[in-house]
C-alpha cells in the first residue's frame, strides 16, 4: 500500500514529457491544441474518440496495446495502437482537420521524432511538416519518390 501511495504522489508531481506542452486531464484524456483525445476500456474492448475542427471520430477495438496519445509541437495529435491481431497503426491528426495514417512498420522513431515516408510530406500542411523527419524506404509505384523529394530524406 505504501509503494502504491508513493507511486501515486510521484505521478501527480511528474511534469509533462520533454518538449510536450499538452494538457493531460486524466490518464485517459489529452488536449493538444484544438484537438482532444479520450479513451476508455471496458473488459477487453477499448474505445477512443478524437475531437477537433473537422468533428468527432470514434473508434472501438480489442487491442494488444494502446491507444497511446502524443502531442507534437502543441498542435499535432498522434495516436498509436496495436490490434489484438498484431497490426499496429500510427495516425497523426492536424489542427486544420486533416489526418494521415500509416501502418507502424512504415514509420520509424529516432529519439523523440517520428520519421514518416517522404511521400507523406506533400499531404501535410507546410506549417506542420517540420514536426516530422522523412525517410525514402517506402518505394511505391503509384507514389514514386522523385529526385527532388530524396533531398528531404533523413535516410
Amino acid at each position: 500500500m505504501r509503494m502504491s501511495g508513493l507511486l501515486l504522489v510521484a505521478t501527480l508531481f511528474a511534469g509533462p514529457a520533454y518538449g510536450q506542452t499538452a494538457t493531460v486531464a486524466a490518464a485517459n484524456a489529452m488536449t493538444c491544441g484544438p484537438l482532444k483525445a479520450e479513451s476508455s476500456k471496458a473488459g477487453s474492448t477499448s474505445r477512443w474518440t478524437i475531437s477537433g475542427p473537422s468533428g468527432k471520430t470514434a473508434e472501438t477495438g480489442i487491442l494488444r496495446n494502446g491507444p497511446r496519445f502524443e502531442c507534437l509541437d502543441s498542435a499535432v495529435l498522434v495516436v498509436e495502437f496495436t490490434s489484438s491481431a498484431g497490426h499496429s497503426l500510427f495516425t497523426a491528426y492536424f489542427p486544420d482537420g486533416t489526418d494521415i495514417a500509416y501502418g507502424r512498420q512504415q514509420i520509424d522513431r529516432r529519439g523523440n521524432r517520428f520519421v514518416l515516408p517522404v511521400q507523406a510530406k506533400a499531404r501535410i500542411a507546410s506549417a506542420f511538416r517540420a514536426a516530422f523527419d522523412y525517410h525514402c524506404k517506402l518505394e511505391m509505384p503509384a507514389d514514386p519518390i522523385s529526385p527532388a523529394m530524396r533531398a528531404d530524406c533523413a535516410f
